[in-house]
């Protein structure tokens, strides 16, 4: 299978926010350790595949934090 060039390096995913949670995953960009430190000498599909893991670390966050919507009552209140 033919590979496609790249024309432009893929940028790192960093924040500024270098804090890791209580998973290991950092706060800013949702990297490992390993792949925080391994960056520069990862392949372009190496790099795309840390993004697509990053991106699924942020939306499942988004959704452990998201609050529970409250049901509305069935009949509203007369009173």
């Amino acid at each position: 299978m033919a590979q496609q060039l790249e024309f432009f390096d893929i940028p790192s995913p960093c924040r500024g926010i270098c804090q890791a949670d209580e998973r290991g995953f950092c706060r800013g960009c949702q990297r490992s350790r390993e792949e925080r430190f391994g960056w520069m000498q990862m392949n372009d599909a190496q790099k795309r595949d840390v993004l697509r893991l990053c991106r699924q670390r942020y939306l499942r966050l988004q959704r452990a934090n998201k609050p529970q919507e409250e049901l509305p009552p069935e009949q509203p209140s007369l009173f």
